[in-house]
C-alpha cells in the first residue's frame, strides 16, 4: 500500500473523508487515499449552499476516469460553502486533497460531533 500523508490535525471517516475546523466552520474533503484508489478524477458533484445534510448521508459524487463514487457528510449541519474552484479542476482534488481540493464546508448542527470522528492513527489502523 502506498505511504500516503494523514494530517495529524484533521479527522476522518471510514468512508475515507476528511474534516478540518475553522473558525466554527468544518471543511471536508477526500483522503489521498480515497483520490488514488479513484484515480484521476474528472468530475465533482457537490451539495448546494444552503442544504441541511445529516451525517453518513451521500451528498455528492467523485467521478474519475474508472468510477463513480459517492461522497459522504461526515457530519450533520447546513453546507455555507462549496469549492466552486472544482467545477472547473476536479484535478485539484488529485493534486492537493487536503488544501486546493477541499470539497465544501458546513456549519455543524452539533461542533463535538467532529470529536466523535476518527483520529489520523485510527483512520492508518483502519486502511492495514
Amino acid at each position: 500500500m502506498a505511504d500516503f500523508a494523514y494530517p495529524d490535525d484533521l479527522r476522518y471517516t471510514p468512508q475515507h473523508e476528511w474534516v478540518r475546523t475553522e473558525s466554527g466552520r468544518v471543511r471536508v474533503g477526500i483522503t489521498a487515499y480515497a483520490q488514488d484508489a479513484l484515480g484521476d478524477i474528472v468530475y465533482v458533484s457537490l451539495p448546494e449552499a444552503g442544504s441541511m445534510i445529516d451525517a453518513g448521508s451521500a451528498v455528492g459524487e467523485v467521478e474519475s476516469t474508472k468510477s463513480v463514487s459517492d461522497l459522504y457528510a461526515p457530519i450533520s449541519g447546513t453546507v455555507v460553502e462549496r469549492n466552486e474552484a472544482l467545477d472547473a479542476t476536479p484535478e485539484l482534488v488529485n493534486s492537493d486533497p487536503y488544501g486546493q481540493g477541499w470539497m465544501f464546508e458546513v456549519e455543524p448542527a452539533d461542533p463535538a460531533a467532529v470529536d466523535g470522528l476518527l483520529t489520523a492513527d485510527q483512520y492508518r489502523d483502519q486502511l492495514s
